[in-house]
């Protein structure tokens, strides 16, 4: 609320203009700081000190705390971030119409993409979820709207299967199509970005075409 002249009650511009100046600067340094934390991740330093993080901001380490409570909701506003920025990348649209095999290249890929983009902010969410419920929340809620895409977009073929085959299917495939198992493939194993959608792309292919039996599998 803007404050008013105490002998004319009419709005005082310029503390108006004051307080809106305050509140610009306030929110520039705030996104100053997200940035630098989110360049220090991008160069692969994921536990940056607060001294590190103001010294790539230009503020002193004591002013980080103006603006954040600590180093995890910083961290927090940082992956907040990053979401807003790829959030167009997590939606796939595919028509059921497709062949299974074109609307499984169009899923694995998104994904994959979409992975891509979240890049160390992806392991930084997984390292702090633990100790951080609300980072934890957010996991959750994007785990479990995956889920709800690939049951849409392969919806036909698990139509087709026992409920209990197509719950084993949907599952199997939320690991394979998973952040973790992007790390896995593109870091651990070294595979290039064409090969783990191949590889994904056959994997899920198996499983939803063709009719496993595991005779240690049964209840």
């Amino acid at each position: 609320m803007p404050r008013v002249n105490a002998l004319s009650g009419e709005p005082s511009p310029l503390l108006t203009t004051s307080e809106d100046g305050r509140t610009a600067r306030r929110e520039r340094n705030r996104n100053d700081v997200v940035d630098a934390l989110l360049g220090l991740y991008g160069e692969g330093n994921l536990d940056p000190s607060s001294e590190q993080i103001a010294e790539r901001a230009a503020l002193s380490a004591r002013s980080l705390f103006r603006y954040f409570d600590d180093l995890g909701d910083l961290a927090r506003a940082a992956i907040e971030r990053q979401m807003k920025r790829i959030g167009d990348l997590a939606q796939i649209r595919t028509d059921p119409s497709w062949p299974l095999a074109l609307r499984l290249q169009y899923l694995v890929s998104g994904r994959m993409a979409f992975h891509a983009a979240m890049g160390p902010i992806g392991q930084v969410a997984r390292i702090r979820a633990p100790f951080q419920p609300v980072i934890a929340i957010e996991l959750n809620e994007g785990r479990a709207r995956w889920r709800d895409q690939f049951s849409v977009i392969v919806a036909p073929e698990l139509a087709a299967m026992t409920s209990a085959r197509a719950a084993s299917v949907s599952a199997a495939a939320d690991v394979l199509l998973s952040f973790e198992s992007y790390q896995l493939l593109r870091h651990d194993q070294g595979l290039a970005s064409a090969e783990c959608i191949f590889a994904l792309t056959a994997t899920l292919a198996t499983l939803l075409s063709e009719e496993i039996t595991c005779s240690r599998c049964e209840p």
